[in-house]
């Protein structure tokens, strides 16, 4: 096979433009930080810019992983943030509220309350959409709006502040040198990938995002497949929640996961997931959403002003998803090369195609 055939091929696969995107947001930050591709060991932890990327990027990935589903069955949550927030806070409320806050038996306490918390999220949007017929934009934005609010009132407008060890391993804690919220986070894809590519659950889900009716005539059970898909989405939602508020030890209402939809949203499309619903590509929310939080330590080390920082944001995004499209690439490269093989061919082509006039006698 010919380099042009092997490069041909490479650039058509979905994740090509993506991971170059990565890598060229990576590089970029060399010339503003010398070692920003050093990692170094300090009291049995890795230090470096790559592993802090990683690590404030889990929470954002869950959200993503989420969300690819929730999509894939043609939906959307704008709740993710809301549950985000309800999730920490309610974790942090309970093991304030106890005498000992170091204790583990408190802590899991607090975990299983915020999670179960966050399925009932999950599932009230799932309810609202599958069951009464409600546009997914509008069912969640219902608890965008409100659990934002039932944040505030779970901390009482307050930012609840927490003095465990135990509680801070999710989401500020190392084990085996790395962070622990890459363990979850490589535990939760590895389950989510198992049960959509090594099950039928993943052709359900696409099935359904395909056309949701269609589906219900062949005898799949399509509400009930989206009902699944949002309580998963507000069960990683709530996970990115309680990794934020143990990360700082605090929980604040107000502010945690604010617009982590948005770039949820982002990292789902940049990874080549149609938003009309259909096939979904987890592989690719995951180097999407490491190119949203690359892209968030881009902007600081190269000193982006901050009231310009979206908007340098919003176009890197845009020249990503231009790049991933079939369409856009055959306009400008095909252009190019017709441009090209016009100027190679005009010389000769001038001379032969010149007419030849012959004089009758």
């Amino acid at each position: 096979m010919s380099l042009t055939s092997l490069w041909r091929a490479a650039t058509q696969h979905r994740l090509f433009w993506p991971v170059v995107a990565l890598v060229a947001l990576l590089v970029i930050n060399v010339p503003f930080t010398p070692g920003f591709f050093e990692i170094h060991l300090k009291s049995g932890h890795l230090y470096g810019s790559l592993v802090s990327i990683v690590l404030f990027g889990s929470p954002l990935i869950l959200v993503a992983i989420g969300m690819t589903l929730v999509i894939a069955t043609g939906g959307i949550d704008l709740s993710v943030g809301a549950v985000v927030a309800i999730s920490g806070a309610l974790a942090c409320l309970v093991v304030s509220k106890q005498a000992d806050q170091g204790s583990v038996a408190g802590v899991l306490l607090a975990f299983a309350l915020a999670l179960a918390v966050s399925l009932v999220c999950g599932a009230w949007n799932g309810l609202l959409v599958a069951r009464l017929g409600i546009q997914p934009i509008i069912a969640t934005l219902i608890l965008m709006v409100a659990g934002r609010g039932i944040a505030q009132l779970i901390t009482s407008g307050q930012i609840i502040t927490v003095n465990s060890d135990a509680y801070s391993l999710i989401g500020g804690g190392y084990w085996l040198a790395l962070p622990f919220s890459l363990f979850v986070v490589a535990l939760v894809v590895a389950l989510s990938m198992a049960l959509t590519r090594r099950t039928a659950l993943g052709l359900l889900v696409e099935a359904v995002g395909g056309n949701a009716e269609a589906s219900r005539l062949v005898g799949i059970r399509s509400r009930r497949i989206k009902i699944m898909a949002y309580m998963f989405c507000g069960l990683c939602a709530g996970i990115a929640g309680l990794m934020i508020s143990s990360n700082v030890s605090a929980a604040d209402g107000n502010n945690a996961g604010l617009w982590i939809e948005l770039d949820a949203i982002l990292a789902v499309v940049i990874g080549g997931t149609s938003l009309t619903g259909g096939r979904f590509h987890l592989g690719g929310t995951i180097i999407g959403a490491l190119i949203i939080q690359t892209l968030t330590t881009t902007i600081y080390t190269i000193g982006v002003p901050t009231q310009t920082n979206l908007v340098f944001k919003a176009v890197v995004v845009i020249v990503v998803c231009l790049m991933q499209s079939p369409l856009f690439r055959a306009k400008v490269f095909g252009a190019r090369a017709r441009r090209r093989g016009r100027t190679q061919k005009s010389p000769g082509a001038t001379a032969d195609a010149a007419p030849q006039l012959e004089v009758s006698p």
